[in-house]
């Protein structure tokens, strides 16, 4: 981690604006001028006050969604449609009521080009890695929030994405699940047999995008651009009360007030 330089680069924005509308009016500019590289091995949070495009960056990373100017590089190679190399963790868990959870974590593979073979093992191995074993016969409403985003991760990963891209996947739950979730999925990046190779996460919370992150990407008020960049050096396993952590949560949270 701490030779970053030397990553390889996954994904680059040159330059990225997002406007809502003609850009020559510019009634609506979200995003403006946005650079940004994310490497291999990273973990990535981006914070910044709320409307400032922390979500529109994640949703044009994937290629969800186009710039008004800029382009998105993956690997060197310009994306032009959704990047199939990465997958999104929603805040809001996104899952499909009338599918179990089994059915919904298989969503996370539809339009790959495996037999049913292959997606029944994936689909097995990944609930059991994510904690949902026992659970692949129940429905969404019968699980808690915990559970559900669980669903969602395992739904994400399955298809072993090289980014992971999650937008604020730990708002909606209790703080004793959070503190789990954020767990698992600090080890399941850090394990350098599962996927992914890097994330990238938004999140309104401080305190959690400088406990999980190697940077951190400030952005400014409407229209949105990058104030400054943060690199977090503390080593890992990380102590969310000591007093450096604190430090660094005073610094960002002065630069977004």
């Amino acid at each position: 981690m701490t030779e970053q330089v030397e990553l390889a680069k996954l994904v680059e924005l040159r330059n990225v604006t997002k406007a809502y509308g003609p850009l020559t009016e510019r009634p609506h500019v979200v995003l403006e001028h946005i650079n940004l590289i994310v490497r291999q091995h990273e973990f990535i949070s981006i914070v910044g006050p709320s409307g400032c495009g922390k979500s529109t960056m994640l949703r044009i990373m994937m290629g969800l969604t186009n710039p008004e100017d800029g382009e998105v590089y993956y690997h060197g190679q310009k994306i032009g449609r959704v990047c199939e190399a990465m997958s999104m963790v929603f805040q809001t868990f996104a899952l499909f009521p009338w599918l179990n959870v089994q059915e919904n974590v298989e969503i996370g593979l539809e339009g790959k080009q495996f037999s049913k073979e292959e997606k029944k093992k994936r689909v097995t191995d990944m609930v059991k890695v994510i904690g949902l074993e026992g659970y692949e016969e129940a429905y969404p409403r019968e699980l808690s929030g915990g559970m559900k985003q669980r669903v969602g991760i395992a739904r994400a990963l399955v298809s072993e994405p090289e980014i992971l891209l999650m937008d604020e996947p730990f708002s909606a739950l209790d703080p004793l699940t959070s503190t789990h979730l954020r767990e698992e999925v600090l080890h399941l990046w850090e394990n350098p047999d599962l996927p992914p190779e890097a994330v990238v996460m938004v999140t309104h919370n401080v305190e959690e995008a400088v406990y999980m992150s190697d940077r951190i990407i400030v952005l400014t008020t409407r229209p949105g651009t990058i104030a400054r960049e943060v690199k977090i050096d503390l080593p890992r396993p990380r102590d969310p009360r000591s007093p450096e952590i604190y430090r660094i949560v005073d610094e960002i949270t002065g630069l977004i007030a």
